[in-house]
């Protein structure tokens, strides 16, 4: 059979996207608590590690894309195709060394394991990919069937889990202030949901746009709960990492809430949480590649907002108005909060029609949390 090949997009830069924010971390790596300025010390320096490999290779790694998509399209069902209907999940032991993959230890299909880790990891690619297969027709996050690789047990007391542009890899936690990364649902969805947006808008991750890159990943890691047990709106808790933080951490529920930003936790070891649910409070900084990872807590808050004025299910209308605009291809590349407000209202008309409760429910989201539409 002859294949036609079609030009395809030039490749995105890939870049290295970690669940817990660098405030928490640099807070907890001056704590007087030698273990637990030790373990966020360990981790900062794996992730500054892990930055800048990101930045090294991108340019090896975006022309290796481009020839491999080639490829993958003249192979027509091989490689990154494998099958339409279920997920390719292979679970590698990095065995607490900072080596990638690491040791295989469950492919697709095959028994569970006896680590836990393994089996969480396992069930999470799978929530991931069932949400986005299910309810939005996509074939993985790539939109191709791309293979989900996910590596447990990296470095020790590694304090995150992060998405590096080809796989998610989870730490164990401290054990005291992080428990293992495996345990939220969510955590997986929201890192593998910036594979999503680096094979769709590509978000740059930095200001504006970089906050809606986290912003994404947060609505979509909550969408992956809420559907795996089957919430509405109003029965979900909207937390992002809930019954990931440890013994030591008295005053906390989760790393973010989008149904009340800046409530997530005020503890005496982690500090008070920073997020803004409105622009009145709107964080400027030169920190965290212009506070990504707390400015997000705005857009989160529009989608909550939005998503319980429509009520039922939060995929059904609010996750479909959101998934439309990321794949939609009218974002740019640094698009602002603003233009994204726009692209929700535009989806919604187009989605549900100029009348519709939709329409009304996002430009009141978005007044609420103060980013115009016009």
């Amino acid at each position: 059979m002859t294949h036609h090949l079609t030009p395809r997009p030039a490749p995105r830069p890939r870049v290295f996207c970690a669940i817990v924010p660098p405030h928490i971390l640099t807070r907890l790596s001056e704590s007087s608590n030698p273990a637990h300025a030790e373990a966020a010390r360990r981790t900062l320096a794996a992730d500054a590690a892990h930055r800048s490999a990101r930045i090294a290779v991108a340019t090896r790694s975006a022309t290796a894309d481009s020839h491999a998509g080639a490829a993958a399209d003249a192979d027509s069902g091989s490689g990154t195709g494998t099958s339409a209907d279920s997920p390719q999940r292979t679970i590698y032991d990095a065995q607490h060394r900072t080596v990638l993959p690491g040791k295989k230890v469950r492919g697709e299909g095959d028994a569970a394991s006896k680590d836990a880790s393994v089996n969480r990891a396992y069930a999470g690619l799978g929530a991931t990919y069932d949400l986005y297969h299910k309810v939005f027709g996509r074939r993985s996050i790539d939109g191709a069937g791309m293979p989900l690789p996910a590596s447990v047990h990296y470095d020790r007391k590694y304090d995150n889990a992060f998405w590096d542009g080809e796989r998610m890899v989870f730490g164990d936690g401290d054990g005291d202030l992080f428990l293992d990364f495996t345990i939220p649902v969510d955590v997986i969805g929201h890192e593998l949901s910036h594979g999503f947006t680096q094979h769709t808008a590509n978000l740059a991750y930095y200001g504006q746009s970089g906050a809606l890159n986290e912003s994404v990943s947060d609505v979509f890691g909550s969408l992956v709960k809420q559907y795996a047990l089957g919430q509405t709106a109003a029965d979900a808790d909207w937390l992002i990492g809930e019954g990931l933080l440890g013994p030591a951490v008295d005053k906390g529920v989760a790393l973010r809430s989008m149904k009340a930003p800046g409530t997530a936790y005020d503890d005496d070891v982690l500090g008070k949480d920073p997020q803004p649910a409105t622009m009145d409070h709107y964080v400027r900084t030169g920190s965290d590649n212009g506070g990504v990872h707390v400015n997000s807590g705005i857009p989160n808050h529009a989608f909550y907002l939005l998503a319980t004025e429509l009520g039922g299910s939060a995929w059904e209308r609010a996750g479909r108005i959101w998934y439309d605009v990321m794949t939609g291809g009218t974002l740019s590349e640094d698009a602002t909060f603003a233009e994204f407000a726009r692209a929700t209202v535009a989806s919604a008309r187009t989605l549900f029609g100029d009348g519709g409760a939709e329409n009304e429910a996002v430009l009141k989201a978005w007044s609420t949390v103060g980013v115009p539409t016009s």
